[in-house]
């Protein structure tokens, strides 16, 4: 597994603006994609963060604008509860080993995301998505804006 860095409180970790490059990888056409862009954790109202991403998704050689919002609650103990947008629970997060698992089924499909702490500026995330019609690994690594 490697080393992992600690993270006490997961919220005050993830606060502020981070430049983000994801590959996707769809195991059963070999077909690969990817996203470059931002994402900004501000302040959310009544407490946690707001998790803004945007940039631009490749996919086929052709390029889109892409976005997605969360909602990062505080949890016990310095983890984070994290929400879509619209308020339905996605995965819970506790990064005080620096490493972290969780599982969200979404229909048929079940996505099982790694999250790694690599340093104060630095995190990844490997989320599988398996089901009966997708088979996808999405690799995303987080670089602190300075």
């Amino acid at each position: 597994m490697g080393e992992f860095w600690p993270v006490p409180d997961a919220l005050a970790y993830l606060a502020g603006t981070w430049q983000v490059e994801r590959t996707v990888r769809d195991r059963a056409s070999g077909q690969r994609g990817t996203f470059r862009g931002t994402t900004v954790f501000g302040p959310l109202e009544g407490g946690g963060l707001l998790h803004r991403e945007s940039g631009t998704f490749v996919w086929q050689g052709v390029a889109r604008p892409a976005e997605r919002t969360l909602r990062f609650l505080p949890g016990p103990g310095g983890t984070a509860d994290v929400r879509f947008a619209d308020g339905r629970p996605f995965h819970d997060l506790d990064l005080t080993a620096g490493h972290h698992t969780a599982d969200h089924p979404c229909a048929a499909d079940l996505y099982r995301g790694e999250f790694t702490v690599l340093d104060q500026d630095h995190w990844r995330t490997v989320w599988r998505v398996r089901g009966p019609a997708k088979d996808l690994v999405l690799t995303t690594g987080y670089a602190r804006a300075g």
